[in-house]
């Protein structure tokens, strides 16, 4: 329905843009050819004025031979009638017959005034366009008189219908062969929106993202939306597959503390409690409790809004200052986040190198900008990850033992923190590290922290 509905609004609108374009162009030509057409028969009754007027002057008995005045100039056939100074009828054209010219006003004016002048009057059901002008006092029976020269319109209106009619008939024929045109060229281009529409209610009633739209052989407009529709689709087939793998992992996370529970509590049923019993129910809850807390943190982080606080990495990083945990950390490094979130991800570096380094091995924070970025990295004495490692460090559920304690989501929580920051994480050998924008407009003469702000200068 909606190709349908485009299809027939282009093809109205092509027809009618024709139309509208092949009627300005006929108002325009009709002005100028109706304008060039009375221009012309104007000269021809002017100058056969002008003849009229010196055969009078010249041969003023010529003038009143019968058939003198029937002569035709350029195929047009004239009539005339010569009058004297009384308004008197002199001579006039055989082809009148027995009418007389209805114009009696020109020609008083002509010959009291000596004035020419042009008007369209009728004689009997014919159109005439006449002429009028005085004649010299040079002697003859029309001294003094004036001359009326007239033509018929018929040809002349004629020759305009005939242009009003072309111009209407190649209108409407323009006008259904752009129609033509534009549907058949819609029609082609519509067939392929047709078939991703067919096909997005295929996926849309399956529900299964692993379908593809059929993309067209041509790359235009077309194929470009095909492209980029397959490329969310694409997106969502690989968010589902992460949904799906998270619910994995989490099942499987949870599922061993909770068979440890299970067995525990079977066993304290039967056997009633040990110190030990309860140390492994302990251990087990307080298991099941972070990891649930670092899932809601996760779900936070990813789904959190761009947070706008100023906060310093070199402040951080120094409050992270421990035994075995050295700083570097030589200028304010201003970024716009969320103290709390950027605490935590810092925390959750120092921990994993702190856990995964070698023992007694001292663990290095340091803190840069450059380039337009703010860099915290955390590093320890030990080999760290390789390449393909490193890829993997930051998925969720991810450990480098698989019997390594943890949950797995520390460095998915520092990953998804990095992103909700505008930033990113990345892990090289020993060195993790997270980059984020820089805070440009920062003025290092207040770069003071919030408590130093609250209490004001000492």
């Amino acid at each position: 329905m909606i190709g349908r509905s485009l299809q027939a609004r282009a093809i109205a609108a092509a027809a009618l843009a024709i139309l509208i374009a092949l009627v300005i162009v006929g108002v325009g030509v009709d002005l100028l050819v109706s304008r060039q057409l009375h221009r012309s028969l104007d000269r021809t009754l002017r100058q056969r004025a002008v003849e009229v007027s010196q055969l009078s002057a010249s041969a003023p008995a010529l003038l009143t031979t019968p058939g003198a005045l029937d002569s035709p100039i350029g195929g047009t056939q004239l009539v005339v009638e010569v009058v004297d100074r009384r308004g008197r009828i002199v001579a006039r054209s055989l082809s009148l017959g027995g009418r007389v010219l209805p114009t009696a006003p020109l020609v008083r004016s002509a010959i009291d005034r000596s004035r020419t002048g042009y008007a369209d009057t009728r004689l009997g059901d014919e159109r005439l366009r006449v002429y009028t002008a005085p004649l010299a006092d040079f002697g003859g029976p029309a001294a003094g008189g004036a001359v009326v020269v007239g033509a018929s319109t018929h040809d002349l209106n004629d020759t305009l219908a005939s242009l009003h009619l072309f111009v209407l008939v190649s209108g409407l024929i323009a006008a259904a062969l752009a129609a033509l045109a534009v549907a058949l060229l819609l029609r082609r281009a519509l067939r392929p929106l047709g078939r991703l529409a067919s096909a997005a209610a295929e996926i849309e009633r399956t529900g299964d993202p692993r379908r593809r739209l059929p993309e067209p052989d041509s790359a235009d407009e077309v194929g470009q939306l095909a492209a980029t529709l397959n490329a969310m689709l694409g997106g969502l087939e690989r968010a589902r597959d992460a949904e799906r793998r998270f619910l994995v992992d989490a099942s499987h996370e949870l599922r061993t503390p909770l068979t440890a529970l299970r067995g525990n509590v079977a066993y304290l049923a039967r056997r009633g409690a040990t110190p030990e019993l309860v140390a492994d129910l302990a251990r087990d809850a307080e298991r099941l409790a972070r990891l649930a807390d670092d899932l809601l943190v996760v779900s936070r982080e990813e789904g959190g809004s761009l947070p706008d606080e100023v906060v310093r990495l070199d402040e951080l990083a120094a409050a992270a200052r421990d035994d075995g945990i050295d700083v570097d950390a030589p200028e304010p490094v201003p970024v716009r986040g969320d103290r709390a979130a950027l605490e935590r991800a810092l925390r959750n570096l120092v921990e994993n190198a702190s856990r995964y380094g070698p023992e007694g091995g001292r663990v290095t924070i340091s803190v840069e900008r450059g380039d337009g970025h703010a860099r915290v990295s955390v590093s320890d004495e030990g080999s760290g990850l390789g390449p393909d490692e490193a890829e993997r460090a930051f998925e969720r559920f991810w450990r480098g033992r698989q019997d390594g304690p943890g949950s797995g989501l520390g460095l998915a929580i520092v990953r998804a923190t990095a992103e909700r920051h505008g930033g990113r994480v990345y892990a090289e050998g020993s060195r993790f590290t997270i980059e984020l924008p820089v805070l440009k407009d920062f003025s290092e003469s207040t770069g003071r922290t919030g408590d130093e702000l609250e209490k004001g200068p000492s």
